[in-house]
């Protein structure tokens, strides 16, 4: 079994896709509009040039996502946290500094009991981000 998370966004998920592929390395195999897909009559005139499925590929797992129209969306993501564990302090914070342009940091990069770095933040996209290094294997209870 494989779960991926599935992000669904307001209109923004190319440029989302786009920065989530350079901050994490990854590689973007599908990013497919509605024009030209059946899909397409289903959408409203200005939303056939945003993105019907996304997929991005980072270090083997999944990241999928697609823009909800306004009468098919529930409203901004707030009830999950896309949460990323790193083996590496300086990568950690990469990633969050990374995610960190227009967001609201709900918790800022720092020590804490269980990680050696952690932060929370929601991106300008609505996604919300739980950024940690892994602690050492001594001490880890969850990875």
């Amino acid at each position: 079994m494989k779960i991926a998370p599935y992000l669904m966004f307001d209109g923004h998920c190319r440029e989302a896709f786009t920065l989530y592929e350079a901050v994490f390395g990854g590689k973007i195999l599908a990013m497919m509009d509605h024009r030209g897909t059946p899909a397409e009559a289903h959408v409203p005139p200005e939303w056939v040039d945003k993105i019907m499925h996304a997929c991005l590929e980072i270090e083997g797992q999944m990241l999928m996502a697609s823009d909800a129209p306004p009468d098919r969306s529930d409203g901004p993501m707030r009830s999950v946290s896309v949460s990323v564990n790193v083996t590496d302090i300086a990568e950690a914070e990469r990633i969050f500094a990374g995610l960190s342009d227009g967001a609201t940091i709900q918790m800022p990069m720092a020590e804490t009991f269980w990680s050696p770095r952690f932060g929370m933040l929601r991106d300008r996209f609505g996604t919300n981000w739980m950024i940690g290094a892994e602690m050492p294997a001594d001490k880890a209870d969850c990875g």
